[in-house]
C-alpha cells in the first residue's frame, strides 16, 4: 500500500491530482497540506487527511512513500518577495520535511519557466545553461528546482508547460497567463469574422491542458525510473502565438490572422499602452512573458507515459466556451450561459421567435413566450414542457401600449426577474415609396410593431435591469438596413430606428450592466415573407438556423451579429455611394412591386453566398 503527502492540494492542479491518487487501488492514505482558511475545500474521502499548515513555516506530518510538492505562487504581477516566500522558502520547507521524516521519494513540480531566456533546444537533462530570467516567477522557480537538485532525498522533477483548462470541458479556476487576453479577443469578436488580419510574428508559447498534466504526473510518480530524472510535460513543438490566436478566434467567431509580419511583440509599454492594456484587463507585467524562446524536448516523458498532449486547436473551443460562461467579466458570474435565465421573446408563436424559445429552453433557460395567438403559444409551451423544460405563455397585442405595460407588470410580478429580452416580433411591407404616397398607415403599422412595441418593452424593463445590475436586449433586425433594399422603406425605417435607439442606449448603460445586440438577419423562411412571392425562388435560412444566431447574440453579447454580405454592402455604400445607389436603382427597376423578379436565379446565387458565410 502507498502513502502520499501533497502540497498545493487545494489548487486547480492539486485537486485533480489528489483525486487521481485516491482512485488508485494501492493508495492507503493521502495527506494534504492545507492552510487554515482552506480547511474543508477538499471533498471528504476515507483515505484523505488534511494537515493544517503552510509553506511559510516548519511542516509537520508522517513519513510517506511519496512527497508531491505542487504548492507555488504563479502570479506575474506579484512581487519578488512574495514569490521568494512561496516558491523558494516553501520548497526549502518541503525538502526539510522530506529529509526529517525519511520520505521515500520527493516529486517536485517545477515549470518550463526554469529555461528563462534560453534560446533553442532545452532537453530534460538541461538545467543551468547560463540563462537569464525576466520575472520573479521565472527566477524563483529556477532557485526552487536548484534546492531540490542539491539535497539528499531521492527526487524527480516535472516541468509542465503553461497549464490551461481541461481539454474536454474547458474548466479552469481563474484568469491568469493567456486567459488575460480572452477579454481582448471578445472585443475583437465584434469585428466581422471574415475580415483577414495581419498579425506580428510574435514568437511561440507552450500550452498544455490540465487533464494531460494530471494524467502524466500520475503515471510518472508511479513509474519505475531512476531518481534524479526530469520530465517535460509539454507540447511536442513550440506553438506560434498566431496559431494559438487563430484557434481561439475560430471559437469566438473573431477575425483570424491571415498573414504575419516579422515584428516581435513589445516587451515594454508606455503610458498609453499600459492604459489600453488596463482597459482590456491585461496587466502590463504579463506582456513580456507571453512567449518562450526555448524548444522543450519531451522524449523521456513520452517514452515513460505513452502520452502526448492534444493539439491546441482541438480543445481551444472548450477553453473559450468555459471562459465565456464562467469567467467573462462582462457576463454575470456563475452557471452556464443560459441555464436558469429568464428570456422574454416576442413573436414567439411561430418562425424565429418560436425556434428561439425552443432553442434556449434546450439550453436550460426559461422562455417567456409573447404573441397574439394564445393557441399557438400554448402548443410551443407544451412542446417545451414535454422535453423537460420550463416555459410560460403571455398572449399580448404588442401594438396596444396599455397591453404592453400590463405585460411588463405581470411578468415582473410572476418571475424573479428578466435576464434577456428578445424583440423579435415584426411586420414587413414591400411597396415602393411612390406607391405609398397615400398609404401613410403602412409606415404607422410597421412603426407600431417594429419600433414602438419593442421600445415600450425596453423602457418598461430598463429600471428592473439596471437595478439588477445586469441584463441583455437582443433586437432581431435585418440585413436590409445595411443593403438598403428598394421597396422596403417602411420596414427598414422602423428597424433602423430601433437599431439607433439601442446603439445610443448601449453606450449609456454600460456601467449599469445592461447591453444590447442587433442581429441583422438575412432572408429567413417564415410566415412574414410569405406574401412576397418574389422570395419563393430564393434560398433562405430556416427559423432554426436563424434562432442559432439569436442564441449566439444572447451568449456572446456582441454589439451586432452581421452576415458577411451585409457588411460588404455597407462598406461598398461608404466607399462608392453613387455606384451602389445606381445598382440599387437598377434592382428597383428590374424587380417590380407585384411580380417575381426575372433575375431571381442571380439573386439566389448571391443569397447562397450569404448563407454559406453564416455557416
Amino acid at each position: 500500500m502507498t502513502t502520499y503527502f501533497v502540497t498545493g492540494a487545494t489548487g486547480f492542479l492539486g485537486r485533480r491530482l489528489v483525486a487521481a491518487l485516491l482512485a488508485r487501488a494501492a493508495c492507503e492514505q493521502v495527506f494534504a497540506l492545507v492552510r487554515p482558511h482552506s480547511v474543508g475545500k477538499l471533498p471528504e474521502h476515507p483515505k484523505l487527511t488534511e494537515v493544517v499548515g503552510d509553506l511559510t513555516g516548519p511542516i509537520d506530518g508522517p513519513r510517506v512513500d511519496h512527497v508531491v510538492h505542487l504548492g507555488a505562487l504563479y502570479d506575474l504581477t506579484a512581487s519578488l518577495e512574495d514569490h521568494t516566500a512561496a516558491n523558494v522558502d516553501g520548497t526549502r520547507a518541503v525538502v526539510e520535511f522530506a529529509a526529517r521524516t525519511g520520505a521515500g521519494l520527493l516529486h517536485h513540480v517545477s515549470s518550463i519557466a526554469v529555461a528563462g531566456d534560453h534560446r533553442g533546444r532545452f532537453t530534460e537533462a538541461d538545467f543551468d545553461l547560463g540563462q537569464g530570467f525576466g520575472s520573479p516567477y521565472h527566477s524563483t522557480k529556477f532557485e526552487a528546482e536548484k534546492i531540490v537538485r542539491e539535497q539528499a532525498v531521492p527526487w524527480r522533477v516535472y516541468r509542465p508547460g503553461a497549464v490551461v483548462g481541461d481539454s474536454r470541458t474547458g474548466e479552469i479556476d481563474k484568469v491568469d497567463g493567456p486567459y488575460y487576453f480572452f477579454s481582448a479577443l471578445a472585443a475583437v469578436a465584434h469585428v466581422p469574422s471574415w475580415l483577414p488580419l495581419v498579425g506580428p510574428n510574435g514568437g511561440a508559447t507552450n500550452l498544455v491542458p490540465v487533464d494531460f498534466v494530471v494524467t502524466a504526473l500520475d503515471r510518472l510518480i508511479h513509474a519505475d525510473v531512476e531518481p534524479g530524472s526530469t520530465f517535460h510535460l509539454t507540447a511536442p513543438r513550440p506553438q506560434p502565438l498566431s496559431e494559438v490566436y487563430n484557434a481561439l478566434a475560430r471559437a469566438a467567431h473573431a477575425p483570424r490572422i491571415a498573414f504575419t509580419a516579422p515584428l516581435p511583440l513589445p516587451t515594454r509599454t508606455g503610458a498609453v499602452g499600459t492604459a489600453v492594456l488596463a482597459e482590456l484587463g491585461v496587466p502590463a507585467a504579463v506582456l513580456p512573458h507571453l512567449t518562450t524562446s526555448a524548444d522543450f524536448d519531451s522524449t523521456a516523458t513520452r517514452a515513460v507515459t505513452g502520452l502526448e498532449p492534444p493539439a491546441f486547436d482541438t480543445y481551444a473551443k472548450a477553453l473559450w466556451r468555459y471562459w465565456l460562461r464562467h469567467l467573462d467579466p462582462d457576463r454575470a458570474a456563475g452557471g452556464p450561459a443560459l441555464a436558469g435565465r429568464t428570456v422574454l421573446i416576442t413573436g414567439a408563436s411561430s418562425g424565429i421567435g418560436r425556434a428561439t424559445a425552443l432553442a434556449v429552453a434546450r439550453r436550460g433557460a426559461i422562455p417567456l413566450l409573447v404573441a397574439r395567438r394564445a393557441d399557438e403559444l400554448a402548443k410551443a409551451v407544451a412542446e417545451i414542457h414535454a422535453a423537460g423544460g420550463k416555459a410560460f405563455a403571455y398572449p399580448c397585442d404588442l401594438t396596444d401600449g396599455d397591453a404592453v405595460d400590463a405585460l411588463v407588470k405581470q411578468v415582473l410580478a410572476e418571475h424573479e426577474g428578466v435576464d434577456v429580452l428578445v424583440n423579435n416580433a415584426g411586420k414587413s411591407i414591400r411597396r415602393s415609396v411612390l406607391r405609398s404616397v397615400d398609404r401613410l398607415h403602412d409606415y404607422e403599422r410597421t412603426m407600431a410593431l417594429n419600433y414602438f412595441a419593442p421600445l415600450r418593452l425596453i423602457l418598461g424593463l430598463l429600471p428592473h435591469l439596471t437595478e439588477r445590475r445586469g441584463g441583455h436586449v437582443v433586437n432581431v433586425s435585418t440585413m436590409g438596413v445595411q443593403v438598403h433594399t428598394p421597396r422596403f422603406s417602411a420596414y427598414l425605417g422602423s428597424k433602423a430606428a430601433l437599431d439607433e435607439v439601442c446603439r445610443v442606449a448601449g453606450a449609456e448603460t454600460i456601467a449599469d450592466g445592461v447591453t444590447f445586440t442587433s442581429v441583422r438577419m438575412p432572408l429567413v423562411r417564415t410566415p412574414m415573407i410569405g406574401p412576397t412571392k418574389a422570395y419563393d425562388a430564393l434560398p433562405a435560412l430556416t427559423p432554426e438556423k436563424a434562432a442559432d444566431l439569436v442564441v449566439r447574440a444572447i451568449v456572446e453579447k456582441p454589439d451586432e451579429v452581421n452576415p458577411p454580405f451585409g457588411v460588404v454592402a455597407d462598406l461598398a455604400r461608404r466607399v462608392a455611394p453613387r455606384t451602389t445607389r445606381a445598382l440599387a436603382h437598377l434592382a428597383y427597376r428590374v424587380f417590380p412591386d407585384d411580380s417575381t423578379p426575372p433575375l431571381a436565379s442571380v439573386a439566389a446565387g448571391v443569397t447562397r453566398l450569404v448563407l454559406r458565410g453564416l455557416r
